[in-house]
């Protein structure tokens, strides 16, 4: 496998709108917005990034294909890796807290999961509500099935789920964010539509930390 190259711009794909986004952003309006855990212990949004520096992802919704695979590479990014610089990785639903352990269970993943369930810091951060294409489409390295398949694997869990709903607005783009310590917004980047997420691999670059390769087994690739 060809090795990754480095990071040597802070935006490299969607250029002037991701570099606004994180010039623009004023955190302090979601500090004391409330996130709950898997148990449905609330807890603040600042929490997450007053000592440390932390890479933030929102989800569109638990159910939606693309973000279960995401989460699925996300999840194999060691611990230790993310212990020994100091950084925290967590990823936020917009769901009820009641569906994080499942989603947790499905994908595999063992950092930090929370919920936003009104959607507050979404609203709030200005993440788009709706998809948005452009003439060349989005791809991803993370999603392996097709539109079809993956529809058709999410209509299914969301048919034999204890409770039946879309596990969050389905309608709702996520984006992804590197704060701290305290308020500063290092890099701040909003979905246009399903399959625009960050790779995962520009996000830890651009947090200062090594890069990952996702094609089997995590193993750190050293630059």
């Amino acid at each position: 496998m060809a090795a990754v190259l480095p990071i040597t711009t802070q935006i490299v794909r969607s250029g002037q709108d991701d570099k606004q986004a994180s010039n623009d952003l004023c955190i302090s309006d979601v500090n004391d917005c409330l996130i709950f855990d898997r148990h449905g212990v609330s807890k603040t949004f600042n929490s997450l990034f007053q000592h440390n520096k932390a890479i933030i992802i929102f989800v569109r919704n638990f159910l939606c294909y693309t973000c279960k695979e995401y989460v699925e590479d996300l999840g194999q990014i060691p611990q230790h890796m993310l212990q020994e610089s100091n950084v925290r990785l967590v990823v936020i639903g917009q769901s009820s807290w009641c569906h994080i352990e499942g989603f947790s269970t499905l994908t595999g993943y063992p950092h930090e999961i929370y919920v936003d369930p009104e959607r507050q810091i979404y609203k709030k951060l200005g993440m788009r509500r709706g998809e948005t294409y452009m003439e060349t489409p989005s791809s991803s390295p993370h999603v392996k099935s097709s539109l079809l398949v993956g529809n058709l694997k999410s209509m299914w869990r969301a048919m034999t789920s204890p409770v039946f709903d879309f596990q969050g607005d389905p309608l709702q783009q996520g984006g992804a964010l590197i704060v701290g310590p305290g308020p500063e917004v290092h890099f701040a980047h909003f979905d246009m539509n399903r399959m625009d997420h960050m790779p995962i691999n520009w996000l830890l670059q651009l947090a200062g930390l090594q890069t990952v390769d996702f094609s089997d087994s995590p193993k750190i690739i050293h630059i």
